[in-house]
């Protein structure tokens, strides 16, 4: 028998399109969310009538595909041959685009204006609303609850006149934070993105698997441990990650068969992966998280101290909600001491983690 009978090529692998395991990466058919996207549909549908559209609050946990199964229904209405009904889709990620200005001068830039620079926000809106006005519009505002104002919603509810308005976040309380003068006007209809069940994160993983691997490379109790943390964690994101760093220990190992062990190899990493990039903070929190980073170890009020020293302008309590953020997404940890001489205090650490969005 030969020694390398059961080892890999140097010019062979366990992969046939990794970019399948990408979160990013939209397949052609979505499974188990054509009622929500039937939902959102409806809300739009008056567009293609000449009329107004109705607006959408999405909510749900993360990585159950709330924005992908939005992206997918753009894609179509992008494609759809709507003759002088035509609609303008614009997508929005709150996590980069925080403020009003930033807000306007992307709508331009996606609109095809590029005369944007030296103008102020009222002019920038004057441009949108110039082109959309012509013919409707759909608006998505992607994890919304990270806007620092929402001027720009009141302006485009008060000024657009076809449009729907597609609300995405992770909190179903963020309706209760918005200005009287707003939400009378939204009157959104609200859908709820409910967590796949363990059925439908095994199909789903299935999907991504037969895109990504070659056939019959993985083992049966290998795959069904990484779908038993999925369901776990209700996130489809841990799955995918998985999938592919379970491949590599098996391709470090010249196996053909990604086994058992090489899905437990990926399991031990798993607590220490966030979800997020730091490329997806917005400036306030990269400010944040990069004090965390040259002082990490410390107290809270000593960082908002140095924080402030360096031209820091939000308040003590909006500072600590920005440090709860960065620990929810796993770019920093808390602990929080009591008694001693100062009495209650958090440390706060910076996490030197990689991001299941860097791979």
């Amino acid at each position: 028998m030969s020694l390398f009978k059961d080892m890999l090529k140097s010019d062979e692998s366990l992969f046939k399109n990794e970019v399948a395991l990408d979160f990013s990466y939209q397949p052609k058919m979505l499974k188990y969310r054509e009622k929500e996207q039937q939902q959102i549909a409806a809300c739009i549908k008056p567009l293609l009538q000449n009329r107004n559209g109705r607006n959408v609050f999405l909510y749900g946990k993360p990585g159950i595909g709330k924005t992908i199964a939005v992206q997918k229904l753009l894609e179509a209405l992008d494609e759809e041959d709507l003759g002088d009904q035509e609609t303008y889709t614009m997508y929005i990620n709150c996590w980069q685009k925080n403020t009003t200005f930033k807000i306007m001068a992307d709508l331009c830039d996606k609109l095809g204006y590029k005369f944007t620079q030296n103008k102020k926000t009222e002019e920038l809106f004057k441009v949108v609303a110039n082109i959309i006005n012509r013919k409707s519009g759909v608006f998505v505002f992607d994890e919304i609850d990270k806007v620092e104002d929402f001027d720009f919603m009141y302006t485009i509810l008060e000024q657009i006149y076809r449009k729907s308005m597609v609300l995405i976040t992770n909190h179903k309380d963020f309706l209760l934070g918005i200005e009287d003068r707003i939400k009378s006007r939204l009157t959104p209809d609200i859908l709820e993105f409910r967590p796949y069940n363990k059925d439908e994160t095994k199909g789903i993983l299935e999907q991504r698997r037969d895109l990504a691997f070659h056939s019959g490379v993985w083992d049966n109790d290998a795959f069904a441990k990484i779908v038993e943390k999925t369901y776990e964690r209700e996130d489809i994101r841990t799955g995918l990650h998985l999938m592919k760093e379970a491949g590599l220990n098996a391709e470090a190992e010249s196996s053909r068969k990604i086994l058992l062990k090489h899905a437990e190899q990926a399991l031990l990493k798993i607590d220490e992966i966030s979800v997020k990039s730091s490329d997806e903070l917005d400036d306030e929190a990269r400010f944040i998280l990069n004090l965390v980073k040259d002082n990490s170890g410390e107290k809270i009020g000593d960082i908002f101290k140095t924080y402030q020293k360096e031209g820091g302008s939000s308040s003590y309590k909006t500072f600590q909600r920005k440090i709860q953020k960065l620990s929810e997404n796993k770019f920093v940890t808390t602990k929080k001491l009591t008694g001693g001489i100062d009495g209650s205090t958090t440390i706060v650490n910076y996490l030197r983690t990689k991001k299941i969005t860097d791979y």
